[in-house]
Formats: structure tokens, sequence, C-alpha cells
């Protein structure tokens, strides 16, 4: 008889009511990231923010901290509020404590967020 067992796992976290304005931008919530992979186990080997103007793209933005265990990303269409974050590794690092400090972070500025979604799904699994 077989069993499974994984190599890593990935958190999702979907919000409403993420209102950001000229207080709190997409560089706010970036930092954030970045300060939250800075407190875990995980290496950052590269970090990149995308501010959208709605001329070509909604306004809002796009993040990524590449982490040497995988990602972090966080995606918002500012002007209906909503905001996308997964936190994904496939090392050590369990990407729940990550999304934690990201999640604290984001109800500490946003009274009226509401977290839609927090799912965590365990990623390359293989039987053993």
């Amino acid at each position: 008889m077989s069993s499974t067992s994984n190599q890593g796992a990935h958190v999702f976290l979907d919000y409403t009511g993420a209102y950001f304005d000229e207080q709190i931008t997409g560089e706010w919530l970036f930092a954030l990231m970045r300060e939250a992979v800075e407190q875990s186990p995980a290496r950052e080997v590269h970090a990149h923010l995308s501010p959208f103007d709605g001329d070509l793209s909604p306004p809002g933005f796009a993040a990524v901290v590449l982490i040497d265990e995988s990602h972090i990303t966080a995606h918002c269409y500012a002007d209906r509020g909503l905001l996308a974050i997964d936190c994904f590794t496939c090392g050590d690092t369990d990407p729940e404590q990550i999304a934690i400090r990201i999640h604290n972070g984001l109800m500490e500025r946003f009274p009226d967020l509401v977290c839609v979604r927090k799912e965590r799904m365990e990623r390359f699994i293989s039987e053993v």
C-alpha cells in the first residue's frame, strides 16, 4: 500500500475591501511582503513591483518576491478593492507563516478588509 508525501505548499488569500489610496499604496504592500520573507527562513532572490494606472491595464498593481524556495505574489484591482496573495514554498519554509504576517499587516491597515478565502494546498505531491 502506497502513501503520498509533499515537498511544498501553497497558501492562497483572497480579499475584498482592499482600496489602496495615496497613503496605502502598492509600495506599502510590497514592503510588507519583503519584510514577511525577511522574517522567514526563506531567502529573497529577486523582487519587483509593477503599478498599473488604468491606461493599458485596470488600476492596481502586481508584485512578486522570488525566494529560493519559490515565490510570494500579490495582484490588486485597486478600483474594485480586490486583492489576491499567494505564498508558495517548496523547501523547509512554511508558507503559512509568511501568509500570516502579510494578513496581520493588512488587517491593521484596512479595518474593512474581508478575507473571503484562505486555502492551503500541498504541492509536489508524490507517492512513496
